[in-house]
């Protein structure tokens, strides 16, 4: 089982993750990573309700590619191993430093997620199992505050 970083796609000239770019950039090159990882093994994926992310287009890339959709709630970014765990990380790492490009910014970001130590990562992973949980218990409502 893989736990942690699989790709960083920047995006250039802040622009924003639009479906055709979702679904032309950065999921290949994540399924292509995770392919790479164990070709035989499934890939399950959890990510939030961006509007790239629930695309059509989005939902048939998923499909043919045979990569399994985990539903994520509406509004619950407690739920979100990128929102509790890796932005509130690096944002800490990072902290302080000044860039002088966008590319420095997007080079320290990527050195930083990489330089996390496999126990980290298998800590995100348990404690979103345990948020899924309380999700669960909660009959979904937000808990992130209780």
């Amino acid at each position: 089982m893989h736990w942690g970083h699989i790709a960083t796609i920047p995006l250039n000239e802040q622009r924003t993750v639009t479906a055709d770019r979702y679904t032309t950039i950065c999921l290949p090159k994540a399924v292509t990573e995770l392919r790479k990882i164990n070709p035989e093994r499934r890939i399950i994926l959890h990510q939030d309700n961006a509007s790239s992310h629930t695309a059509q287009k989005t939902s048939q890339y998923l499909t043919e590619e045979s990569v399994e959709l985990l539903d994520h709630p509406p509004y619950s970014p407690d739920l979100s191993p990128n929102d509790f765990f890796t932005f509130p990380k690096i944002k800490n790492r990072l902290r302080g430093q000044r860039f002088q490009s966008p590319e420095e910014a997007v080079d320290a970001f990527k050195n930083a997620v990489l330089d996390l130590p496999a126990n980290e990562w298998n800590k995100c992973f348990e404690n979103w199992f345990e948020r899924m949980k309380m999700y669960i218990n909660l009959r979904g409502e937000y808990f992130e505050k209780q």
